[in-house]
């Protein structure tokens, strides 16, 4: 290793790789929370993915270990994480996550004057969602008619538009809640979602507030996992304002928490202290899916998906719309995968010339998905003709 405040691209996606477990998986009996906690998340909104996510950076874990460790022994938590999205995270970090991300500011968000809530009524929601829950499990409907009856008719009036349909008001703020530790997912009750308060059953996941550190801790944890980063990579990886988090970045460099170095000759920012980078390129292949937290936070985005893989790999600029294949630290490819019965198709669409040795890998990682997924997996390479979120 060594030190410089000089770091090409290389260096720093070969460091990501290694501090999320990219570079090699994490060891046999390594607790599932530890690898979430090093992605800052895994997302959840389609729990394959999030499955899949971990699954592929730890040794011998399943989508059944996942599963246990979310409703069994509640070291993981589903809720509402970084840009309001489902997440699963450690439920020893929520009181962490909480504090930082209600300090994010929010905006009026992109409804018209009448379908929002207002301040006082956001705040009214995110109570009454946290006394609903308290103690017990709730469906949406439940918690809906529970929300109506703690605030007023006006939370329920069915104004947002949502997936050619239209919800009550008061789901405009859900996450919000989520964020605030009022509301988090519980097991399933038949095909239905269910929601809790995270304190109920999830041992040490009380929401607290961790003091005017709490963005102090949080930048530096996410620096250590995707830097070196600007601050409008963060707001972007967070979906909050530019320049609140230049303003934030300016006071912990002020405070020498973080300092700038230069990663492909423009500023950037590092924890403080920590600038030792790998010599060498990260070197291997990997399949990672939908969402997945090394894609959707790497930045800059036409370092990460060079030549084709920016066109073929990325939804108007959004990363996570396809699962890729990463060669050497960057996307290479898309793939998909069909499950029927106990085995799965996993079919890839390489977008540059694979030598034999990453071939004997991709292999390998197919093989992988299919542990993962408890399934028996049949490696295609080829097109992918699904579209995303396919």
């Amino acid at each position: 290793m060594t030190t410089t405040v000089g770091i090409t691209w290389e260096a720093a996606s070969a460091r990501r790789a290694e501090r999320q477990f990219l570079a090699g998986p994490a060891g046999t009996g390594t607790p599932v929370d530890e690898v979430v906690g090093a992605m800052l998340g895994a997302h959840a909104q389609v729990i394959s993915a999030a499955e899949v996510s971990v699954g592929m950076r730890a040794d011998g874990v399943t989508r059944a270990d996942v599963r246990a460790a979310l409703w069994d022994d509640r070291s993981l938590i589903k809720t509402y994480g970084p840009r309001g999205t489902v997440h699963l995270l450690p439920a020893r970090e929520l009181p962490l996550f909480s504090a930082a991300l209600t300090a994010v500011p929010t905006g009026p968000g992109g409804f018209p004057p009448d379908v929002r809530l207002t301040e006082e009524q956001a705040g009214q929601v995110v109570t009454a969602i946290g006394e609903a829950l308290d103690g017990r499990c709730l469906t949406l409907d439940e918690l809906s008619e529970e929300v109506v009856a703690r605030t007023g008719p006006w939370a329920g009036d069915r104004v947002m538009p949502a997936f050619q349909d239209l919800w009550p008001r008061w789901r405009q703020v859900v996450h919000r809640a989520g964020w605030a530790g009022s509301l988090c997912f519980g097991p399933n009750r038949g095909r239905k979602a269910t929601y809790t308060r995270p304190a109920y059953g999830v041992p040490g996941a009380e929401a607290g507030d961790e003091g005017g550190d709490a963005l102090s801790a949080f930048v530096h944890r996410y620096l250590h996992a995707y830097g070196p980063a600007t601050p409008q990579h963060f707001a972007r990886w967070l979906a909050a304002p530019p320049g609140w988090a230049t303003a934030l970045f300016g006071r912990l460099a002020a405070a020498g928490r973080i300092e700038e170095v230069r990663f492909e000759g423009t500023p950037a920012w590092v924890a403080a202290g920590d600038t030792d980078f790998p010599d060498g390129p990260a070197r291997g292949v990997r399949l990672l899916p939908y969402f997945d937290a090394y894609v959707v936070a790497g930045q800059p985005r036409e370092r990460l998906f060079p030549g084709k893989a920016y066109q073929r790999a990325l939804g108007g600029g959004q990363a996570g719309n396809y699962p890729v294949l990463l060669v050497d630290g960057v996307v290479a490819g898309v793939w998909h995968q069909r499950r029927r019965g106990r085995r799965t198709t996993v079919t890839v669409e390489p977008l540059v010339r694979l030598t034999a040795r990453q071939e004997r890998e991709l292999g390998e990682q197919a093989e992988r998905v299919g542990e993962v997924l408890e399934a028996t997996a049949e490696l295609v390479v080829g097109e992918v003709t699904v579209g995303p979120h396919a």
